[in-house]
């Protein structure tokens, strides 16, 4: 059983940012999935200003730009009166980086990133990997895996769990995943039709309150992406349908039947923080350490700043000598405290904000949104909290 400094469980955006953030700083990582390759997961596809900073440090940023869409614009959207609510980052220019969300599949930031792994002379990159245990001890932590060939262990100073919303890691540390779960499904239709020629002024972000529903509308390169919530009580043979589909293009194109789709995917949608993410030697990120609707891009994003705050901690544990318990209580404080007072807060109300547009009496969330808008200082405030910039800034002040 050979011995690493860290092993990262997962091989998803989260997962492959911290590997190769620890890598390209001298940390010898080996890298755990369970697929045969980084899947081809359409959820995410938002990568927020300061994450492209982050991301521009590992060398990266520029070959993601040229493989995404860049959309400074999004817009707030009351369909039955077509009223528009249009924030532009381009504001934030002399705050901003980059001051632009990109459209970017999850899966190319995964895969793009497993591929340098894989060349690189610092890690190993395993698929058919599938992390099924651990065990550790004062020194270290070793972790079973199933493989092809049977199961394997491996040891390490450190494991990062990055492996997802059903976390082997996380349940086998029995710590408490509190929140809840959204009565309702979440439906996501990916299509080449020209939803734009449908819509006045339609930019990439779109995120729309309709008379009889809320939906939202992103753009990715290779299409639209088509988010709405679905009554529980519906099957899933149903909601995934052709019936289902057709109803939904009707209402935004006219002639649902002539449009196809190449996706459809549905998904079930939580709001919950477990109650630690550092226990000794293990380490939890992303949707392993926490869970939140999609409605504003924050659930891979803030998963990318776990692990963008944990991995600089490590390498000066690894590296310097750097006081543990310290450092990972530290990491502790700053993440759980920005998931719940800052993500959980925002999503719930970007969610609530575009159900009221639906003919609710009450209109007070969209009230609130016009008043910002016409509004230099609080229009430039809520950006900055859309962006995720606000909270990074609040958890730098997390002593």
């Amino acid at each position: 059983m050979s011995h690493t400094q860290v092993i990262v469980a997962g091989a998803g955006p989260v997962g492959t940012v911290a590997a190769y953030y620890l890598a390209q700083h001298g940390i010898n990582v080996v890298l755990l999935e369970s697929a045969a390759s980084c899947e081809e997961d359409m959820r995410a596809s938002t990568l927020h200003a300061p994450t492209l900073e982050m991301l521009n440090h590992l060398g990266i940023v520029d070959q993601l730009i040229d493989d995404g869409l860049k959309a400074p614009v999004y817009h707030y959207r009351i369909r039955a009166t077509n009223e528009i609510l249009e924030f532009d980052l381009g504001e934030l220019a002399s705050e901003l980086e980059f001051p632009f969300r990109l459209q970017c599949e999850q899966y190319k930031l995964a895969r793009l990133l497993a591929a340098a792994l894989d060349d690189h002379p610092n890690s190993e990159i395993h698929f058919n990997n599938r992390v099924t245990s651990f065990k550790q001890n004062a020194d270290s932590v070793v972790v079973s895996a199933e493989t092809p060939d049977g199961v394997r262990e491996f040891q390490a100073d450190y494991l990062i769990a990055a492996d997802g919303a059903s976390s082997v890691v996380r349940k086998q540390l029995g710590v408490e995943f509190s929140g809840f779960t959204y009565p309702e499904k979440f439906l996501t239709f990916s299509t080449h039709a020209a939803i734009e020629d449908h819509f006045e002024k339609l930019c990439f972000v779109n995120y729309v309150s309709d008379p009889e529903d809320w939906y939202v509308l992103l753009r990715v390169p290779s299409s639209w992406r088509v988010l709405i919530s679905i009554p529980e009580d519906k099957s899933d043979e149903y909601v995934l349908s052709d019936e289902k589909k057709n109803e939904v293009f009707d209402g935004l194109v006219g002639d649902g039947e002539s449009v196809e789709t190449h996706h459809r995917t549905i998904y079930r949608v939580h709001q919950r923080v477990t109650t630690k993410f550092n226990h000794e030697r293990v380490l939890l990120v992303g949707d392993a350490a926490h869970l939140n609707n999609p409605l504003g891009g924050f659930g891979m994003n803030g998963g990318i700043h776990d692990a963008w705050n944990l991995v600089g901690k490590l390498v000066r544990i690894l590296q310097d000598g750097a006081d543990a318990t310290r450092l990972l209580d530290h990491y502790d404080r700053q993440r759980r405290t920005i998931m719940n007072n800052f993500v959980q807060a925002q999503t719930i109300r970007n969610k609530r904000m575009i159900e009221e547009g639906q003919g609710s009496s009450q209109q007070y969330e969209w009230d609130e949104m016009r008043r910002l808008m016409d509004n230099d200082k609080l229009r430039r405030e809520f950006m900055l909290r859309q962006s995720m910039v606000q909270s990074l800034r609040d958890e730098a002040e997390i002593e």
